[in-house]
């Protein structure tokens, strides 16, 4: 329990948080992984090169700090980042590291003004924080489907669109896994260990993919977007996937992880609209809450709105297709950016039901624009579900 003394001192430097905080993690993430290159095996350096993870962590800290009297009400998003440090195999042994650098960034960047007292206080704070994180993901990794990393056979790799192919693998002999047993939840991702043979790379990257159905019976399937910046390769892993595995080869995945799933109290009614809502590669897991629902109940309405940027970019449109034509009561909107306006407010507030359940996936970008259009036209923030293909704290406002 920290004491009235060191809460105060932390609430203090909300300000200065408000104001370095990203300066603050991105000095941290510098240091740390500089000192510690077996770190670099495990954190993603593309979002640190985009400062995607440090803005993440800085929200986080600053989350914790505007809240250090009571933790609970974060509790959400401590669970919503222990599935990603479960998925990555992150150990309570890790967050000693990660407290010293970052006491260490706090007094690089604050200089003077982080005194004793504020680094002491700082220090008890990230301990309780820490602490708070290390039980969540302990039980985490009890109810994992298996433990560490398993090797899995790719047995299918399919283009489902001008960038994205669809993987599917199955565990190895002796692997102790049951496809026929494995509870997937739609809306879960895996996480691929790799050790790209491209791009001068000298680490295992690891990368989480979001699962495109929640039968696996036939195998595990997950999809990959080839990222790419000005028409080159920009994603480590994706072009490892995309030009180097194929079907026979061998990869590593840890158990599947992510609390973006459908809300189950209301998939077996038809009142409440299904509205989902997806950009790009983000198609993934509401592809499997879409088999999911029609498996459960296809008499329930569902909108299905999708964006790509062309025609050729548009994922899984058969497969779309023979689900929703599985409905009783479906609707399908399909925005190519190419030829058409981006989604706005005006557009959503025509296209989907005030009252309805919506979920989104797709890039930070689309994620933030999405969001505050919803709550723009005023729905219920409980009825607003979403998984970025990024840092999710990238996404919170705090």
């Amino acid at each position: 329990m920290l004491s009235p003394a060191t809460r105060a001192i932390v609430k203090a430097t909300v300000p200065v948080l408000e104001q370095r905080g990203t300066e603050i993690t991105t000095v941290f993430y510098r240091n740390m992984l500089g000192e510690h290159t077996e770190l670099l095996n495990i954190f993603n350096r593309i979002n640190q090169k985009k400062g995607a993870q440090p803005t993440a962590l800085a929200t986080t800290v600053l989350a914790a700090a505007k809240h250090i009297d009571d933790l609970s009400p974060l509790l959400g998003h401590v669970k919503q980042i222990g599935h990603k440090h479960r998925a990555l195999q992150i150990k309570p042994e890790h967050y000693p590291i990660v407290g010293e650098y970052l006491l260490k960034a706090i007094k690089e960047v604050l200089g003077d003004a982080a005194t004793p007292e504020i680094i002491t206080a700082w220090g008890e704070a990230y301990q309780e924080i820490a602490n708070v994180f290390i039980g969540v993901e302990k039980e985490m990794y009890k109810e994992a489907a298996w433990e560490s990393w398993k090797p899995f056979t790719v047995t299918g790799k399919d283009l489902v669109a001008s960038d994205i192919y669809e993987f599917t693998v199955k565990p190895e002999a002796g692997s102790g896994i049951d496809l026929a047993k494995l509870p997937i939840v739609a809306g879960q991702y895996i996480t691929v260990n790799t050790h790209p043979t491209i791009q001068n790379n000298q680490y295992d990257a690891l990368r989480h993919y979001s699962l495109c159905s929640v039968s696996p019976a036939n195998g595990i399937k997950f999809a990959v977007k080839l990222e790419t910046s000005k028409g080159n390769p920009e994603g480590l892993v994706s072009e490892f996937l995309h030009e180097k595995v194929n079907v026979g080869d061998s990869i590593k995945l840890s158990a599947p992880a992510g609390d973006f799933a459908l809300n189950q109290e209301l998939v077996k009614q038809n009142e409440i609209p299904l509205v989902l809502l997806s950009s790009g590669v983000g198609v993934t897991p509401l592809l499997a809450m879409l088999e999911d629902q029609v498996a459960q109940n296809p008499k329930r309405p569902v909108y299905w709105i999708q964006s790509s940027r062309a025609e050729a970019d548009q994922a899984f449109k058969t497969h779309v297709d023979e689900l929703l034509a599985k409905l009783d009561n479906a609707k399908k909107e399909i925005v190519h950016t190419n030829v058409s306006d981006r989604i706005n407010a005006k557009y959503l507030e025509e296209k989907v039901p005030a009252h309805a359940d919506v979920y989104i996936c797709g890039s930070l970008e689309f994620m933030k624009a999405m969001i505050a259009h919803l709550k723009q036209l005023e729905h219920n923030d409980d009825m607003i579900h979403y998984e970025p293909f990024g840092p999710k704290m990238s996404t919170i406002s705090v």
